[in-house]
């Protein structure tokens, strides 16, 4: 059994009206590892996700989740193994209640109702909402909405978890529970985001984006720290991290 989660060779994209969001993509993902994925504004970072989640397929090169190619024949196995909570959790939560959303997965599956239920009572639990399974998604805060989500796609027991900029939206009492349930979590972990000090509180490791290519990969601090390479990738400093002048 490899250690290797996700595997990308030589990954392009090209979209129908010709512009290329991806060009020359190559990462090792082993398991447990914990990856944030930085970029300005059109650098390639919610393409590259929809490629991992086989919402889209390359256009040249492959990618390889738990040893397995992403293909229309390996679909469906490979979306058991992947997570994927979307940036607006309205995109996962579209039923009356939280309970129906997070049964959603397992029960398409054809899961028994017993595993439906057992699955579902545990990701609520894991992330801290169980007392909310029967409320409707809508009468829920941003950050309970964002817990749901992220209970929808562990309720599938997947081996990777893939968020797109999870704490948009978040009050920062939220966006703290939501830090320190990403980080108590041992899946394979990616996550793209602008919020560099939450990219630093959770991932070890760091690609930054730039036009599409990986244009920096390494360890978080080194990365984010790096001001030089920041302002080439038309990025700052995280906030926790710059100096400021109170006078």
């Amino acid at each position: 059994m490899t250690d290797i989660s996700i595997k990308i060779e030589d990954l392009y994209y090209e979209y129908p009206d010709g512009y290329e969001a991806l060009r020359g993509i190559d990462l090792t993902l082993y398991k447990g590892e914990s990856l944030g994925i930085v970029g300005a504004n059109g650098a390639g970072k919610s393409t590259l996700l929809l490629q991992l989640t086989g919402i889209n397929y390359p256009s040249k090169g492959k990618i390889e989740v738990n040893s397995m190619e992403i293909n229309k024949k390996n679909l469906a196995q490979i979306r058991k193994d992947i997570g994927f909570v979307f940036q607006n959790p309205e995109d996962q939560l579209f039923t009356t209640s939280i309970y129906e959303d997070v049964a959603f997965g397992p029960k398409n599956y054809k899961l028994s109702k017993e595993e439906v239920d057992k699955r579902v009572n545990e990701a609520l639990e894991k992330v801290g909402i169980l007392d909310l399974k029967d409320r409707a998604p809508y009468r829920l805060s941003g950050g309970q909405q964002n817990l749901a989500a992220i209970a929808t796609a562990i309720s599938m027991n997947p081996s990777i978890i893939i968020m797109d900029e999870p704490t948009a939206a978040l009050d920062p009492r939220a966006r703290r529970r939501l830090i320190n349930l990403l980080n108590s979590f041992e899946y394979t972990k990616i996550i793209a985001s602008h919020d560099l000090d939450m990219i630093l509180d959770t991932c070890k490791r760091t690609i930054v984006l730039k036009d599409g290519k990986i244009v920096a990969d390494g360890s978080t601090k080194d990365i984010l720290l790096d001001e030089k390479l920041m302002d080439e990738c038309n990025l700052e400093l995280p906030l926790s991290c710059q100096k400021r002048n109170f006078d």
